[in-house]
């Protein structure tokens, strides 16, 4: 499916919500459960967004590394544009394009209708069930299907990357800014030869650590613990 045809579709989620719809019981119930509502943890979606969540950069970096050139877009770019195309405000988006909150509304068992207000408008849950959705559809479908149908979801997402790629560091800080706050990053861990080595990066504000990145350089280190700050800020 090509690039020109993804963003010409009037639909972006029609065929994740195809497979969503196909789902079988054991894997569409835990998918729409939230953690609280059920007595056993491994019943909610936790377990399968994790699942998701790898897929989801797998597919959307097999999309995007055969069509952007080496010249122009090397590791550091490339990771720059995949963090903001699969980060928690854009599964949001695909969330809401989706009816994620629709859906999680209609699974909520009784007793708990005073705590889903609150669930369906926050972004860590939202961005959760999508990647649950991906990681069930992953299960049930297998990658091919899967990939193809996710890279049509956030097609719009990663095109709003491409075309407008957001500086985390300086997002952050911008926000910070308005609060007389200040971020500093420390390097917290290094691996591997001198030559290929990867960095773990600590955003920190006040002494407190706010959000944590790894990376083959400092920067993209940095640029991702800036990304999941500002995420758990919002």
């Amino acid at each position: 499916m090509s690039a020109e045809h993804l963003l010409s579709v009037s639909d972006s989620t029609a065929l994740l919500q195809e497979l969503l719809d196909g789902l079988p019981e054991d894997l569409s119930a835990p998918v729409f459960t939230h953690a609280s509502w059920t007595v056993r943890r491994s019943d909610s979606y936790e377990r399968l967004a994790f699942l998701g969540d790898s897929v989801l950069a797998l597919a959307v970096t097999s999309y995007l590394y055969p069509r952007l050139e080496a010249d122009r877009f090397g590791p550091g770019r490339l990771t720059k544009i995949r963090a903001q195309a699969v980060s928690g405000r854009s599964c949001r988006e695909v969330a809401d394009r989706l009816g994620v909150p629709e859906r999680l509304i209609a699974a909520a068992p009784p007793g708990v209708s005073s705590t889903v207000p609150a669930l369906v408008g926050t972004e860590r849950v939202l961005a959760s069930v999508i990647e649950a959705v991906i990681g069930a559809c992953f299960l049930a479908y297998g990658y091919d299907r899967t990939a193809e149908a996710v890279v049509a979801a956030f097609a719009p997402e990663i095109e709003e990357a491409l075309e407008h790629p957001v500086d985390f560091k300086s997002a952050l800080q911008e926000r910070l800014a308005r609060k007389g706050a200040l971020v500093t990053y420390d390097v917290v861990d290094e691996q591997g030869p001198p030559h290929d080595r990867t960095f773990s990066v600590s955003a920190m504000i006040a002494g407190v650590e706010v959000g944590r990145g790894r990376g083959r350089s400092k920067k993209d280190a940095e640029q991702e613990a800036a990304q999941v700050a500002l995420e758990a800020l919002e």
